[in-house]
């Protein structure tokens, strides 16, 4: 076993090298920078009509992002929150196209990994990079709308027996499952649907779950490492925020790519045999 998880390591390492995982994952982190803002203004965009609080959203950004990045797009969601939600809803709508450029760089990195050309034509593929967009803020309205719904019916259903006490402890760790869940479906919608080659869905849950694992873990250790050890602030001034959400962007991009190594890695492994 010893052996096969070193010719593992070996051959992924071989394949960072290769297909220039770092530099790609600096081009991604740029293009998720640009579509993060236009995918949360859309998003918030829907609260009026849910069910649902700025603080609920506010709340949810807060368990996907570390800390320091958590209140720096906190801060500037605040801004946004006063303004003419008319025009805003409009303006939402067209940050769509923006917001799939951060999928078409995802799509670019999953076909070097599988070595394949880009052979949809331009529309197909913008089309799919919009379709996959919209899935994911389909999947985050419902990582908004199920905790809010499932909370109040949990303490009305345990308050009946007695156990409203009992509940909230179990909702503490059902919190944490549902948000790993969302993160492991979006990841497989995006390993599934993303590269030029016809895959099953099962196929993708190596590279899923490695990066649904991977990023929360990761995600955890930085946001520990910023606020014990890091000194962005004293460094950066007031850009620190903008820094550290890079950092954390590149990151996610990094982890995110190596997934689609890890499932292009298997499906190689599967082809030989």
């Amino acid at each position: 076993m010893r052996m096969v998880d070193l010719s593992f390591i070996r051959k992924m390492w071989t394949r960072i090298q290769e297909d220039e995982v770092p530099a790609l994952a600096a081009q991604l982190a740029y293009f998720l920078l640009l579509s993060l803002f236009p995918l949360l203004i859309f998003l918030f965009s829907f609260i009026s009509y849910l069910p649902l609080t700025d603080q609920d959203f506010i709340s949810f950004i807060g368990s996907y992002f570390p800390g320091e990045t958590a209140a720096f797009i906190e801060s500037n969601l605040t801004d946004v929150m006063g303004k003419d939600f008319t025009l805003l809803s409009f303006g939402a709508v067209a940050t769509l196209w923006t917001a799939s450029k951060g999928i078409d760089a995802v799509v670019r990195s999953f076909n070097k990994a599988y070595r394949v050309k880009e052979t949809r034509s331009y529309l197909k593929e913008r089309m799919m990079s919009l379709v996959a967009t919209i899935a994911m803020i389909f999947v985050f309205i419902l990582a908004l709308v199920l905790p809010v719904f499932g909370k109040h019916i949990g303490e009305i259903t345990f308050s009946h027996f007695g156990l409203k006490s009992e509940f909230l402890e179990v909702w503490n760790t059902l919190r944490w499952l549902i948000s790993f869940s969302v993160l492991f479906l979006v990841f497989t919608n995006l390993y599934w649907i993303g590269p030029n080659k016809k895959l099953t869905c099962i196929s993708v849950v190596p590279g899923a779950l490695f990066s649904t694992v991977g990023w929360v873990t990761a995600s955890w250790l930085f946001s520990f490492y910023v606020e014990n050890y890091g000194q962005y602030a004293a460094l950066y001034g007031k850009i620190a925020g903008v820094i550290i959400l890079l950092l954390w962007l590149y990151l996610t991009a990094y982890i995110i790519i190596l997934g689609g190594e890890v499932n292009a890695y298997f499906s190689e492994k599967q082809e030989d045999c």
